[in-house]
């Protein structure tokens, strides 16, 4: 597989690093393919943060496990099937061993060896609301990020086989550090989605999930997934994975006990995704909340508190538009200003604008690119990237290894990630960022009301205004394409 080989740790007073923040800020900010950065965070005190020691950190609290089954079924296994006990790290540990102790625990009713348990996106800010020097231990300022730290970022830790449903997330870049066991990552790049069959029920904020599991594709089903790419990685302690904008991904915990912490990069392009993201939420609680509640369809995630009404959902989406704006605004008199190297550092997100300005979509980018005769600026951009052995590609998965899982390569074979042939795909974990890393839809539009200053007298919207784009003919069109399709399968 595409496997990180071993990173060997920097000695525990060694501050070098093999970039310089600025550097790896340019690398994150710019990079439009998964890569797994080394040697990067030997010093990090949370490099220490096994499940024992967080334990004793929490000193009995407990937090929320998610637990699902081990077997693998066609159709993928989303949060609103899954069971939900509060327990103690301690009793989690014990569990994971198979401790007698845990005959008469929370986890008493789940067989260990047919259930995983997984923490999933615990924000560290609130589970260590009480010891905030904790966050610390969480350096991000290496990255080139000043000032993040384990405030910003969230904590995994999940037994084997603990996993997410495939799925996307619609905000940021993703920096994920592995901290206690190894986790394996299938990532797909943004242009397989219709390959990945989206959908966003069950709904959840800045997540698009994919109707396809991963570990065992329903071909007959979804055929099209035959055309996927997935570049495999399996990702081991000390190790940094940088997860682009857009890119799919399906994680797995492979060890009996692992742990990750990461935190998601702002971009400007998340502007234009709350735009879009607000205008799903309007039309899936408005359409989902009018069927009738005895139909038996969870459609709302977990991690969602509740159908917000259609009041809540026009002030976010009026908001959502104003902060765009602003973005805008803000953009071109920037780049009025900018010179031709900082254009070259601009993120995907401003790729993004560029191409719906001359009237292509973002996904014909790629495609016109490789057409080219010439150098175009992505290929001159991918070319001065360092790739080394602090810095490896994760490289695409041979078709022939599609659905076979893989196995990391060791010791010093290159700088790239080469896939093998081996193992069957296990499960995945994964989560997402939602809107400004706040759970509350009035406190995230609160953030940006702040943040922007929109003139509402310009941008207020009502529904007529949004029926107006919904029901255009275009967009109808191809809705109508979109529902034959879907009676077609």
């Amino acid at each position: 597989m595409a496997g990180a080989r071993s990173c060997r740790p920097p000695a525990p007073d060694e501050d070098v690093k093999p970039f310089t923040p600025e550097k790896t800020k340019e690398i994150v900010m710019s990079l439009q393919q998964p890569a797994v950065f080394c040697n990067m965070v030997g010093n990090w005190p949370a490099l220490h943060w096994n499940v024992k020691y967080l334990s004793d950190v929490l000193e009995g609290k407990t937090i929320q496990f998610r637990l699902g089954l081990k077997t693998a079924d066609l159709v993928p296994q989303f949060e609103t099937s899954c069971s939900y006990v509060e327990a103690t790290l301690e009793e989690f540990l014990a569990w994971s061993c198979g401790q007698p102790s845990c005959l008469s625990g929370p986890f008493s009713c789940y067989d260990y060896s047919k259930y995983w348990a997984y923490a999933d996106y615990k924000y560290i800010a609130r589970i260590f609301e009480d010891k905030p020097e904790i966050f610390q231990d969480v350096m991000w300022s290496d990255f080139g990020f000043p000032g993040r730290s384990g405030k910003e970022s969230t904590l995994w830790i999940g037994s084997e086989g603990a996993n997410t449903p495939c799925h996307l997330d619609s905000y940021g870049c993703n920096l994920v550090l592995q901290v206690q066991g190894r986790k394996r990552w299938h990532l797909f790049p943004p242009a397989d989605t219709s390959f990945l069959y989206p959908t966003r029920i069950p709904y959840e904020e800045s997540s698009i999930f994919s109707k396809v599991n991963i570990a065992n594709p329903d071909l007959k089903r979804f055929p099209e997934f035959r055309n996927s790419t997935a570049h495999v990685v399996t990702l081991s302690p000390g190790q940094v994975l940088l997860v682009p904008r857009h890119w799919w991904h399906y994680v797995e915990s492979i060890d009996p006990v692992t742990v990750s912490i990461n935190s998601w990069i702002e971009l400007d392009a998340d502007h234009e995704a709350r735009v879009e993201e607000a205008i799903t939420r309007m039309l899936v609680c408005a359409i989902k909340s009018a069927e009738n509640p005895s139909d038996g369809d969870v459609w709302l995630n977990p991690t969602e508190v509740e159908a917000t009404s259609h009041e809540i959902n026009l002030q976010y989406l009026n908001k959502a538009v104003s902060a765009y704006l602003k973005c805008q605004e803000t953009s071109v008199s920037g780049q009025a200003r900018s010179s031709s190297t900082g254009a070259k550092q601009r993120t995907n997100a401003s790729c993004k604008r560029k191409r719906r300005d001359v009237g292509s979509e973002p996904e014909s980018c790629t495609l016109l690119t490789q057409e080219c005769d010439f150098p175009t600026p992505e290929a001159e951009e991918l070319q001065k990237i360092p790739f080394g052995p602090h810095l490896i590609q994760v490289l695409p998965q041979s078709h022939k290894t599609r659905v076979i899982g893989a196995v990391a390569v060791e010791g010093d074979g290159g700088d790239l990630l080469h896939e093998k042939e081996g193992e069957h795909f296990g499960k995945l974990q994964c989560k997402r960022k939602r809107l400004l890393m706040s759970n509350d839809c009035e406190t995230a539009a609160h953030q940006m009301d702040s943040d922007c200053s929109p003139c509402t007298s310009q941008t207020a919207l009502s529904t007529n205004d949004l029926l107006d784009c919904l029901v255009n003919p275009r967009v109808i069109s191809l809705v109508a394409q979109l529902l034959l399709e879907k009676i077609r399968v």
